[in-house]
């Protein structure tokens, strides 16, 4: 039996039983729509807008490179030719110094007032190397796709050629000028795993160099 809205309406009112009842009631609401209903003022529409971005295009565009004029401390590696390396993007700088002190732990005598002076003798102080970590990343200009295409391989081979020259390398960094180091000395390197098919992480630790006169001249 096909019921209309009233046909619905009486049969949920007589002797229809509550099982048949409800079946009945699911069985018309099923094919019905039920129209928006506007609840505090906003009405039912799709606000979803349509996408501008192309897939091919500059979505997959990674950010260029920081400018040196918008990075705080730009840090350069110098070639034995002279040019400059600008890292990329700026790299996180940790320094850190120490003094060496030779100490001598002898026996003292008390003072006038019978005080016993404790402690060591110092006879020699120098100041020691400082120790430089360097922190940065690489990344590609594009987010994904072929090595060739979106890894860093250029910025990659060129520091890894600074990396491995058996050699004190200039660089050129201003908290590292305010110290007076020109030079370092890269004890060890690495490249860890790094999330990004355009990202490579890499951290430095170096120690300060500077030039000395080894050899003296007579009039010294």
């Amino acid at each position: 039996m096909e019921l209309d809205k009233r046909g619905l309406l009486f049969s949920s009112l007589v002797g229809v039983k509550p099982t048949q009842r409800l079946q009945v009631v699911q069985n018309e609401l099923s094919k019905h729509v039920l129209p928006p209903i506007p609840f505090l003022g906003f009405t039912n529409q799709s606000r979803v807008e349509p996408s501008n971005y192309n897939v091919d295009g500059a979505l997959w565009q990674a950010d260029n490179p920081t400018a040196e004029s918008d990075q705080f401390f730009p840090f350069y590696f110098v070639g034995d030719d002279g040019v400059k390396y600008l890292l990329p993007y700026e790299p996180m700088l940790n320094i850190k110094g120490k003094n060496t002190i030779v100490r001598r732990h002898v026996a003292k005598s008390k003072t006038p007032e019978g005080q016993i002076l404790g402690g060591s003798i110092k006879e020699r102080w120098t100041q020691g190397d400082y120790e430089i970590t360097i922190t940065g990343v690489l990344i590609g200009s594009l987010l994904t796709g072929d090595v060739s295409d979106c890894f860093p391989i250029e910025d990659f081979e060129r520091l890894r050629d600074f990396m491995i020259a058996p050699r004190s390398l200039k660089v050129f960094c201003e908290p590292l000028q305010l110290l007076g180091i020109n030079q370092i000395v890269i004890e060890e390197f690495s490249y860890p795993f790094t999330k990004g098919e355009n990202v490579q992480a890499y951290e430095i630790k170096a120690y300060s160099d500077f030039d000395y006169k080894l050899l003296l001249d007579i009039s010294d």
